[in-house]
This record gives structure tokens, sequence and C-alpha cells, in this order.
């Protein structure tokens, strides 16, 4: 293991997300009768963000970290069919479903080499996608699951709960939020995929060059897992956020900003294979009642039911506006 400082470049991209409003916009992308919600925030730019969430969650997870990534362009965190509210697919998706409806995305939104992020099960979804497509550059890998001799039930429910113990309040709320518009059949249909999806056989395949970031306390994604992630990656750099846990993204979000703004522009230079575990130096996690004021709780959480009535109601303009209240209300930098 490596263990690393803080970098120069983190006032610098706190003070990015001070200038950035967090507005955010709802628009659809279709295909083969379903569609993806697709929220963005920022316009500057060319070479856009791609956020792609887990299992039975929303984009929601990368509220956070999103406006610290307007560094070169504008940043998507796409909701999937089944999740999210958005409507249920009448058969089952596999992975390759879901990596080719984000790269209708990319296809329609006319996205020039997106910087591609994905979390949990949006780390297969990813690495699929990006595995079939070479001319993307630049991939990110949170918490990536799941290791080839752990693909049961019973044991990932387990270090699931190891590794929400370990998550601040506010992850909590949002889990069980998404897990409750996901609908729990959804969930356990598209379960058994996620499970048994070879990631392994499509790592060695990705051209572009891969950031691969877990928390300390991730039991979804153990450290000998990722290190293995690494190793089997063509082009890798591999971190641990100390502190964090699987929803490391959210919880640390300037700190894997920063790696993951550093990491893109390095792959637009000469990227260096360095697979070697790095240790990002503890930060405070973030815990909205901790850092926010009443009246900020109470804005944020207006703006939750808002979304939620946009949801159940499918209105997409009542959705962007019930985000851009919530983001507004908890945009508070790290110290």
């Amino acid at each position: 293991m490596v263990r690393s400082s803080r970098s120069s470049a983190e006032p610098r991209i706190r003070e990015r997300r001070r200038k950035l409003s967090p507005t955010v916009e709802v628009t659809r992308v279709r295909r083969d009768g379903m569609y993806v919600r697709v929220n963005s925030v920022g316009t500057d730019g060319t070479r856009p963000f791609l956020l792609v969430p887990g299992i039975g969650v929303s984009s929601t997870y990368f509220e956070k970290l999103a406006p610290y990534l307007n560094e070169f362009g504008p940043v998507h965190a796409v909701d999937l069919p089944g999740f999210a509210g958005v409507p249920h697919p009448d058969h089952t998706l596999s992975i390759r479903d879901y990596a080719d409806l984000v790269g209708q995305v990319i296809d329609e939104l006319d996205l020039v080499d997106p910087i591609i992020i994905g979390h949990s099960m949006g780390s297969q979804v990813v690495s699929d996608l990006v595995s079939r497509r070479p001319e993307i550059s630049t991939l990110v890998l949170i918490g990536p699951v799941v290791h080839p001799t752990e693909r049961r039930v019973i044991t990932q429910a387990r270090r699931f709960l190891q590794a929400s113990w370990h998550e601040p309040n506010t992850v909590k709320v949002l889990a069980i939020s998404a897990y409750l518009f996901c609908g729990f059949r959804w969930f356990f249909r598209v379960l058994p995929k996620m499970l048994s999806f070879p990631i392994e056989d499509r790592l060695p395949r990705i051209r572009a060059h891969t950031l691969v970031i877990r928390g300390e306390f991730d039991a979804v994604a153990p450290r000998e897992w990722v290190e293995q992630v690494g190793e089997l990656l063509p082009s890798s750099k591999t971190w641990e956020i100390t502190g964090a846990a699987h929803s490391v993204m959210y919880a640390h979000a300037e700190t894997v900003a920063r790696l993951c703004v550093e990491h893109a522009r390095e792959s637009e230079q000469a990227p260096v294979d360095d697979s070697r575990l790095h240790v990002a130096p503890e930060t405070p996690a973030t815990d909205e009642a901790a850092e926010h004021t009443p009246a900020e709780i109470v804005t944020a959480i207006g703006g939750r039911i808002l979304e939620t009535a946009g949801v159940l109601q499918d209105d997409d303009e009542k959705i962007a506006e019930g985000k851009t209240i919530a983001a507004r209300a908890i945009d508070q930098p790290e110290d």
C-alpha cells in the first residue's frame, strides 16, 4: 500500500463548486420502449462526466459528487429503468441491457469521450460498455462488484450490512427511499443478474485508463478484490479512502472528485499504469444533519418531497425543480 497526502488541487476544486449553481436539468433518452432519466448539472466545457449508480438506487447518490466534477464539462447522472421511479420494463434486464441503455445516452446526447463513473452494480454496467467501446479513454470504478468466489445472496447481504454500519445516516435514508421506489420484486429480479455477471472477464478488455476506488470499510468491495480488479485492468490506478464505506462518493465527495479530476487530466496526457493500492488520508464524512442549519434541512426535505411528487406524477420538470432545491440546500463544501 502507498499512503498519500491531500492534494493541493482540492482548494481549486472546492472553489469551482462554490461558483457552480447546482441547477439540475432532467431529460429522457429512449430505447426499445424504455427510457433512461438523465439528470444534468453544469453546461460549461466540452468533456462531460457520465455517472451510473448501483442496483436499486438512484442518481441522488451522486448529488454531493456531481458539482465537484464540473471541471471539463457538464455532469450527467442516470436513473436506469426499474430504479428511481423509472418504469419497470416488461422483462428483466441483464447487465448488457443496462450497458446498451447507457451507450444510448452517450450516442443521443452526443457525448464525446465522456469520463464514465460506475458505482457498485454500475461498475459492472460501465465495464461491459467500455470493454466494447475502445474510443472511451477514461473510466472510474467505485466499489466494484462482485468477487467471483462470493456470488451468493446470503454472502452479499452480510457484506452489505457490514458496510452499511459505517455509512452516514443520510445515505441510509437515501437507500431506504430508493429501494421503496425500486420495489423488492424488481430488485430481486435484477439481483441474480448482478451476482452472476463475470466482471473479471470484461476488465482485461478495457482499453480506458481506469481509476478504481473503494472505502476502507467497504465490505461489499473488499480490499483484496479491489486490488485484483486493478491487476486485471490493462491500465489502472487503485485508491482506498480512509474512513469511508461503500457509498464513498457521497460521504467523501470532495476527495473522490479530486481523484476523478486528476485521473481524467492524467488520461489526456500519458497515463501511468500503477495498480498498487494508494491510501488517501481520512477526511470528515458528510452528514447533512450535522453540517446544516434546521432551515437548510427543512428546505432539502421539501425539495425531496417535490421530487417524489414529480416521480409519482411522471413530471420531469417537477423532478428537476425538487432536485435543484435539495441540491442547493445541501451544497456545503467540506472544510
